[in-house]
């Protein structure tokens, strides 16, 4: 039986690891930073782990916004949402993570670019 995406990183534990550390990345970045300067940074990083958690497999209750509309307005561009894969790519690394992996979890990500960026 193959293992999700989830359970081969190592489940929640290490995703909410994950989160932890790429939100610090995220904040200390001038590029998109400006981006979270109002929001409840407690309350992102709950919402970014249940979209993780969903989208790399496990066990899912995500209730969120869909991508689209969680990112209507902000004007994001290809500059930004790459600043952001590099900062998970970075993260997952930093923790270890094997590069095929990294490359999965990157794939995955890249599938919400158009969502994200509202094209």
């Amino acid at each position: 039986m193959n293992q999700s995406l989830f359970d081969r990183l190592g489940g929640e534990a290490a995703i909410t690891a994950a989160v932890d550390l790429f939100y610090q990345k995220v904040l200390a970045d001038s590029r998109i930073n400006q981006f979270f300067a109002n929001v409840d940074m407690r309350s992102q990083a709950l919402k970014q782990r249940a979209f993780m958690t969903l989208a790399f497999g496990g066990p899912g209750n995500y209730s969120g916004k869909h991508m689209r509309a969680a990112h209507a307005g902000l004007t994001l561009t290809d500059i930004h949402f790459d600043a952001v894969a590099e900062h998970l790519g970075a993260t997952l690394n930093e923790l270890g993570v094997p590069a095929a992996m990294v490359g999965e979890v990157l794939a995955t990500v890249e599938t919400t670019r158009a969502d994200v960026l509202n094209r």
